[in-house]
């Protein structure tokens, strides 16, 4: 078997793909956004069956592999529709946390920079989880675009995906059907 296969490099892109979601998932969970933990729960969920059905030779795992592919894609537009505050979509709504929780993006007070001042007076309402933030300051890279880079780096890896994973399909079918001929 060739190394630079069709078959191998969809490994790859789904091994890079794994690394990027697990990744994102750890600070999805120190932000407690519930909505992206489950998705990437689902996204790790689907990229096993998409190792497992390039290796093992499984067009129907890759075509599920490709098809959530797409689904994903979906998803990280909509979060940076999101973040971005497109089309009547608000970050200070807690969509993202299925309203269990006020917490935001783990990005909004721990980005590359970022200094947070917290609440200490009477005045202000009584702390979430021990603590408000008033002013974040100091950022080098706002939150709303370190998540949408965040999304764009997982919508171009599931493009290349999708592409290698039809192609992989391709070949998996013309080899049973060159097989099933002789």
């Amino acid at each position: 078997m060739a190394c630079c296969t069709g078959r191998c490099t969809l490994i790859f892109i789904c091994t890079l793909q794994m690394m990027a979601v697990l990744e994102r998932q750890v600070f999805d969970f120190l932000g407690y956004q519930w909505a992206p933990v489950l998705v990437n729960f689902l996204q790790v969920l689907l990229l096993i069956l998409g190792l497992f059905g390039s290796a093992q030779y499984r067009p129907r795992y890759v075509v599920l592999y490709a098809i959530w592919s797409v689904l994903w894609v979906a998803w990280n537009i909509f979060l940076i529709c999101f973040y971005l505050e497109v089309g009547g979509l608000s970050r200070s709504t807690d969509v993202l946390t299925f309203m269990a929780s006020r917490h935001r993006s783990w990005f909004l007070e721990h980005g590359p920079g970022c200094t947070s001042e917290l609440a200490s007076s009477p005045s202000v309402s009584p702390p979430v989880l021990g603590h408000v933030v008033l002013r974040v300051s100091g950022c080098l890279l706002e939150y709303p675009y370190l998540e949408v880079l965040h999304c764009a780096i997982h919508i171009l890896l599931a493009l290349f995906g999708f592409v290698y994973a039809c192609y992989v399909v391709s070949v998996f079918t013309e080899e049973e059907d060159s097989s099933q001929t002789k």
